[in-house]
């Protein structure tokens, strides 16, 4: 019987990644790593120029997840 992903769960790198998320994605093979990094880098918002910092990034990418969770 071969062994398929379950495609209700979308395990992608975070920027801020739950304990959950990091388990999930330590689970994954190396090589369903790097296809689901590949994919994520496909997308039209990963090949457009920004003015922001990394740290800016970083610090947007948390606060939409405190709004998340607290909103």
């Amino acid at each position: 019987m071969s062994q398929t992903t379950d495609k209700s769960t979308r395990t992608l790198p975070s920027a801020t990644p739950t304990e959950a998320e990091l388990a999930e994605w330590a689970a994954l093979s190396r090589d369903e790593q790097v296809r689901r990094y590949q994919e994520m880098f496909r997308h039209p918002d990963c090949n457009t120029f920004t003015a922001d910092t990394p740290d800016d990034i970083l610090a947007a990418a948390k606060q939409r997840i405190s709004a998340r969770r607290h909103g």
